[in-house]
């Protein structure tokens, strides 16, 4: 096993980052207003229902904190190579987590045993979230997207784009990245030409990130000699 971590694509590392933000913050507006002529069994019941609701908020913020000091423990195992801590605090936290460091930790589960060597068990673990609709589609998307990229070298060439084809969409935040794959997939089915115009297409593409910008324009140069 290599000692370097794998750099993640720029959209996926700004995923986790918005991720990550998104749970730390914590909004909690209670509107009082005045409730006149209420009879005293309804104020306090009003009352008691805020206290409640309070009480929850307050459980909710030591959970969701206790999750992501969960997380970032496995994350570090993870880059001190101890893998098999890593991959038992994810897999806790995969089961018994909130959604989102649910999800969270599910992906890097997967990237995991990607890293380790076991590639089927990354790629099962992948189409696992993707087939799961409790999870929201931007990250269902994500997970069949690295499931078809594992899958590079094993899965037929049709199976690769039929996996793909539909997140190639412009609308869909992990198009570049697909387009990127279809390419592969086209170069490796010996279609040059189809693979030099998507590669050329990304290359040209100023709304894509820079590093499959670059990739893509190497690969096109390559293509063309």
């Amino acid at each position: 096993m290599a000692d370097k971590t794998p750099e993640r694509d720029p959209e996926q590392e700004n995923l986790f980052k918005e991720i990550d933000e998104e749970l730390r913050q914590e909004k909690m507006t209670v509107l009082w207003k005045k409730y006149g002529k209420f009879v005293i069994g309804a104020a306090v019941l009003v009352v008691g229902s805020v206290a409640a609701f309070q009480a929850w908020r307050a459980w909710d913020i030591n959970r969701r904190s206790a999750e992501s000091s969960q997380f970032t423990t496995a994350l570090d195992a993870a880059m001190q190579k101890r893998s098999a801590d890593a991959l038992q605090t994810f897999a806790k936290l995969a089961k018994d987590g909130s959604t989102g460091y649910a999800t969270l930790a599910r992906l890097n589960q997967a990237a995991l045993q990607a890293e380790e060597g076991d590639r089927a068990g990354a790629i099962a673990s992948y189409l696992s979230i993707s087939n799961d609709r409790s999870v929201d589609t931007i990250y269902r998307d994500l997970a069949l997207l690295l499931s078809a990229l594992h899958d590079l070298d094993t899965a037929t060439p049709d199976e690769l784009a039929q996996r793909v084809a539909r997140l190639t969409k412009t609308d869909n935040p992990w198009s570049h990245s697909a387009k990127e794959l279809s390419a592969l997939v086209a170069q490796r089915q010996g279609d040059r030409s189809q693979a030099g115009r998507l590669f050329q297409e990304l290359a040209d593409d100023v709304t894509a990130p820079a590093g499959i910008r670059a990739r893509a324009s190497e690969m096109s140069a390559i293509l063309r000699d």
